[in-house]
């Protein structure tokens, strides 16, 4: 029977060097392959599909993919036949089939990724200088407001008299 208790990885790392094996060259090696390898798969698929789904594993002619809900797993379904015989003849002859699973933390990766693309957008768009009206403008709201009825009369005038504020501000700060 298999001795399953924990160890250290100090003695996992000296018995590894001893041996002259590096299992984190080992390792890495593995993890590059499923790079090259999500690559690949995603390079084969529609662009909508893409960015849900990454390569799990692959082992004995097993193809594991990842996908973030039911609906990409369905879709994933309805192009498996086509990505496993592209595979097959790209990169993997040895390819038997494709299993597809979900992954709700894919789902959330990308959820943090366009967060912080919109964060980005957002603060782009916050960095150009703000709009001034002129006080041309602010005259031409003011004679608009006395021809409205009295509800926007207030609202256009609030506006014409924030105008003069903000382009006083502007030429005292120049």
């Amino acid at each position: 029977m298999r001795d399953s208790r924990p160890q250290s990885l100090e003695s996992f790392f000296d018995c590894a060097s001893q041996s002259g094996i590096d299992p984190l060259r080992d390792i890495q090696k593995r993890a590059t392959a499923l790079l090259k390898l999500t690559q690949t798969v995603r390079a084969l698929l529609p662009s909508t599909l893409q960015p849900w789904c990454r390569v799990a594993n692959y082992r004995q002619g097993l193809l594991i993919l990842e996908t973030a809900n039911a609906n990409w797993l369905m879709r994933l379904r309805y192009e498996q036949p086509a990505l496993l015989s592209a595979l097959r003849e790209q990169i993997l002859p040895s390819l038997v089939t494709i299993d597809i699973r979900i992954n709700p933390a894919l789902a959330a990766n990308i959820h943090e990724s366009e967060v912080r693309q919109s964060s980005q957008e957002l603060s782009a768009t916050s960095r150009q200088p703000p709009r001034i009206l002129s006080p041309q403008s602010a005259e031409i709201l003011k004679g608009l407001a006395t021809q409205s009825p009295e509800r926007l009369q207030k609202i256009l005038e609030r506006l014409a008299s924030l105008a003069g504020e903000s382009t006083s501000e502007n030429q005292s700060s120049e």
